[in-house]
């Protein structure tokens, strides 16, 4: 489980990760990826939160209870990962439908790989 501090939890977050930040997919999930600054905004100052990390699955993956079982192991995923990313980063993870039937060998090689292709971007200043 994520705590709380490593949660994006707020819409205004989600928007500006999906909108703003570096995207990559793969066959059964999408990463969003930006950096939050420091407190004056303007990207001058390195953020003093730690990484965060938001899901988001759909309908379209399956029923509550798939839902939920793809979000747990996703969470489980990611929260190994969270300290590889950068200060003040934001990480949106969007399951997709092949996600329901994914083993977790290839869920986590999926996120490895989008999130190594979201980070190269994010450096390279890119949003896609």
């Amino acid at each position: 489980m994520l705590s709380p501090g490593r949660r994006v939890r707020t819409a205004d977050a989600f928007g500006r990760a999906v909108r703003g930040g570096a995207r990559a997919g793969r066959t059964t999930l999408v990463v969003h990826l930006v950096t939050r600054s420091g407190s004056e905004g303007d990207g001058s100052t390195p953020s003093p939160h730690p990484a965060a990390a938001g899901f988001v699955v759909s309908r379209a993956v399956g029923g509550a209870v798939v839902r939920n079982r793809v979000r747990r192991r996703l969470r489980h995923l990611v929260a190994a990962r969270l300290d590889g990313l950068p200060a003040g980063a934001e990480l949106v993870v969007r399951a997709l439908p092949p996600s329901a039937g994914a083993t977790s060998g290839e869920l986590a090689a999926d996120l490895d790989g989008a999130l190594g292709s979201a980070q190269r971007r994010h450096r390279a200043g890119g949003r896609r």
